[in-house]
């Protein structure tokens, strides 16, 4: 059975709304709030195959509220908009912290590409 990094610590910096997570094979992370919401591994978010997944806008504000432990292999996340389906395993988090900026491109792109532009308030 294949093991997986798994996180030395989580740190969620509300100012900035970045979490933090070190993991145990030396990879460290900044994720944004925006970025772990649009990217949740929801249902709601990625259907139950790629073609099915939903483009989430209008999460450029979103923060979190709360981040729950889920056993020893996952974290619950919720956020602002009332978001709170994902379960974010180690194995995820991982995949999104080595992926981080060719995920944020991708999703980018796929805004430009329907038109839709970000907008971020400044608090």
């Amino acid at each position: 059975m294949a093991t997986f990094p798994n996180p030395k610590e989580i740190k969620f910096h509300q100012q900035s709304k970045l979490l933090e997570i070190s993991f145990d094979d030396n990879t460290d992370c900044m994720l944004s709030s925006e970025f772990l919401r649009v990217y949740s591994p929801s249902a709601e978010v990625q259907g139950h195959s790629p073609e099915q997944a939903v483009l989430q806008i209008g999460k450029e504000n979103v923060s979190i509220i709360n981040i729950e432990p889920v056993g020893n292999y996952a974290i619950k996340i919720i956020f602002t908009d009332g978001h709170d389906t994902g379960l974010y395993s180690w194995q995820y988090l991982h995949k999104l912290a080595k992926n981080y900026q060719e995920l944020w491109t991708e999703y980018i792109g796929k805004l430009e590409a329907s038109g839709i532009r970000r907008v971020k308030n400044e608090e």
